[in-house]
């Protein structure tokens, strides 16, 4: 009877074990998508090369990177313009801080948003060809900050397929 019993625990916790074990290997959650243009967080965008590092001034006070997929690192290194369909780009936002092991330098805090900027000439013809995404903790925010998107873009760098992000040598 014993036996039966100690079998059943190990069951147990292997299933247990199991399930978490899937959990994690199956990551974060997939984002809600973003109003107006559906993009969502890209899968394994953390591990894609970094294009081009900045700060922001204030009222922001960010410290920001921007990453890029394959398609976006190959485009940018050759300056193909325009972009090719599939090329994503990924602005990571970070609260500036002051480091506390070396009083001059500034190291990034809390994350404050993920942006992203999507190439699809056809799905978003209106935009530029491209679709845009912001996310804090997350999760997009309301239409009305993506409806800001493109038409900053559109005012300031039209001329380069509307990507403020030049390679950093």
């Amino acid at each position: 009877m014993r036996s039966i019993h100690t079998a059943r625990v190990v069951l147990g916790v292997a299933l247990v074990l199991g399930a978490v074990a899937d959990q994690a290997l199956a990551g974060p959650p997939r984002s809600a998508p973003s109003p107006i243009y559906g993009v969502t967080i890209p899968d394994g965008y953390r591990k894609w090369q970094m294009i081009a590092p900045a700060e922001e001034a204030a009222p922001l006070d960010e410290l920001r990177v921007v990453l890029g997929n394959p398609k976006a690192i190959k485009a940018i290194e050759s300056s193909t313009v325009p972009y090719p369909d599939g090329t994503i780009l990924v602005k990571l936002a970070y609260k500036r801080k002051q480091s506390p092991e070396f009083e001059t330098a500034t190291i990034p805090g809390a994350p404050t948003t993920v942006q992203i900027m999507m190439k699809d000439s056809r799905r978003y013809a209106s935009t530029g060809g491209w679709g845009f995404g912001r996310f804090v903790n997350g999760q997009p925010v309301d239409a009305a900050q993506h409806e800001t998107c493109f038409a900053c873009h559109a005012a300031r760098v039209k001329d380069r397929d509307y990507v403020f992000t030049r390679f950093a040598p």
